[in-house]
């Protein structure tokens, strides 16, 4: 697994004005979310990256980049036919390679020195299969998201042989076909945003194109739910938090949690407990 290439899917038409939005970020510097994702991918040791944009945004993304613009290629998507469409319409750029991917509505904060994507990155070129984080979620949100259920690989507690994958199940569906052994009752494992794709995804993808209808929505989690009948398929529990700045109040909770985990961490808790003192 050469993970040297990352593809970020940034075309959905309600998230695309997401990684336009300017953070301060743990360092105390003011970056566009696109910047930071940019730099999660880079840190797992992506060297170029393909960004996925709706028709007319690349020259905001690309200003978006800062530093990190001499390392992009664009494609567009250029009707809006499903999460698995604007992954394939990368196929082009992976040119049959490993590839790291990132969603462009999520931030990551790990938990210690190692960011989430090389964590991901790692597990990948260690066990040289497909890996994909996850992150134990309530049911209460299952419908914002894919999941996957499968056993714990032996002797780790934080890696998952992926046997079945569903996109945004029910609590009943989940219950039935998610549930793994070990976890927090009420809790499944749920896609964080971050994966290490071998060349199959692109080729299943392909082949899931070629038998849709013309028009036809393409999904990438029923394609994964085929990568793990093929090829080892495995889901890396992150040390750290991922934060959907699509949701409401997205944005405001992935900036208060990179505050919290950066240089300006006590000034933030005295404003926060400012505000609380006003409030009561």
């Amino acid at each position: 697994m050469h993970l040297t290439k990352a593809v970020i899917t940034a075309a959905g038409r309600a998230q695309r004005g997401l990684p336009l939005q300017t953070l301060v970020d743990r360092d105390g510097v003011e970056k566009k979310a696109l910047q930071i994702i940019l730099e999660e991918a880079v840190g797992a040791g992506a060297e170029e990256v393909c960004l996925v944009v709706a028709p007319g945004d690349e020259a905001a993304y690309r200003a978006a980049a800062g530093g990190l613009a001499p390392r992009l290629h664009f494609v567009e998507q250029p009707e809006p036919l499903g999460y698995g469409h604007a992954v394939l319409l990368a196929k082009p750029f992976t040119a049959g390679q490993p590839f790291l991917h990132l969603v462009g509505d999520h931030l990551y904060i790990a938990r210690g020195e190692v960011r989430s994507a090389r964590q991901v990155a790692d597990a990948a070129r260690a066990e040289g299969c497909a890996v994909s984080a996850v992150q134990p979620t309530p049911e209460a949100v299952l419908r914002q998201y894919g999941a996957v259920g499968g056993p714990r690989v032996a002797g780790r507690a934080d890696l998952y042989e992926v046997q079945h994958v569903r996109e945004k199940p029910t609590p009943s569906e989940a219950e039935r076909v998610l549930a793994v052994p070990g976890l927090r009752a009420g809790f499944y494992l749920c896609f964080f945003g971050v994966h290490a794709f071998t060349p199959a995804v692109m080729d299943l993808l392909a082949e899931a194109a070629g038998r849709q209808p013309a028009g036809t929505p393409l999904e990438l989690s029923p394609v994964l739910a085929e990568l793990a009948r093929r090829e080892r398929y495995l889901a890396l529990e992150v040390a750290g938090r991922r934060y959907n700045i699509g949701v409401r109040y997205g944005l405001l909770t992935a900036q208060l949690a990179l505050a919290l985990d950066g240089v300006d961490r006590e000034r933030i808790l005295a404003q926060i407990v400012d505000l609380l003192a006003q409030r009561g």
